[in-house]
């Protein structure tokens, strides 16, 4: 079984040796970053990060704004890491959907056990994950699509983008925002490949295809 990698994020190459020694040695795979732009930089590059360890103060971009944009599009566990004992800063860490939040100086054994946790919920969760809006209902573990109880035959990529869909109902994507979400940041076709989705998905969905609605010069959206 392939170790889980977690990516460590501080400015201090020391903090990050010590998180990043603890974790191998309770058999994690571990990739750093020094800042919060390198730290994008390797969340994009690396596809199969399980969990970020993430420091709050940090130079080029900080903590706060490295998470915003990984929220965007991931719902990836996100450890904070902060020197202050701000009650205000735990609170914003939260909004901005934080799992944990822990205070400088910290037990290096601690925080292991953290995400350990984080990790088992997690895997709990995913394994129970069903979305469902407007009669579609989707099973991410079981890889099933219904709609109003019936199922459909997706590929893979519908449905990839049905769930993503699902998952922001309510919300205009771009097509680029789509592209790089389900097709991931590494591919470098023609974002028309979406809407080429997008109709098949329409047409296996029947009257339902309906929900998905075109932002013409922008993308879609799922009202459902």
């Amino acid at each position: 079984m392939d170790k889980l990698k977690i990516l460590v994020v501080d400015d201090e190459s020391r903090m990050r040796k010590l998180v990043s020694d603890f974790l191998i040695r309770s058999n994690f795979s571990v990739v750093e970053a020094g800042d919060g732009v390198e730290a994008m930089e390797v969340f994009y590059r690396e596809k199969d990060i399980a969990l970020i360890v993430l420091d709050v103060m940090m130079p080029k971009m900080d903590g706060w704004e490295v998470c915003r944009e990984i929220r965007n599009s991931s719902k990836i566990p996100i450890i904070m890491l902060t020197a202050r004992g701000d009650e205000r800063d735990e609170l914003q860490g939260f909004s901005l959907g934080v799992d944990e939040y822990i205070s400088k100086p910290f037990s290096p054994k601690n925080l292991v056990a953290r995400i350990e946790a984080i990790l088992r919920r997690t895997a709990k969760a995913e394994s129970e994950e069903v979305l469902s809006a407007g009669g579609i209902e989707v099973n991410k573990t079981a890889h099933t699509a219904l709609v109003d109880g019936v199922a459909m035959d997706l590929s893979f990529k519908e449905f990839e983008l049905l769930s993503y869909f699902l998952e922001n109902n309510g919300i205009a994507l771009s097509r680029e925002k789509i592209l790089n979400n389900v097709w991931n940041y590494d591919y470098y076709g023609d974002d028309r490949t979406i809407d080429t989705h997008v109709k098949k998905l329409r047409s296996k969905m029947g009257e339902k295809g309906a929900l998905i609605k075109t932002i013409w010069g922008f993308g879609y959206k799922l009202e459902a």
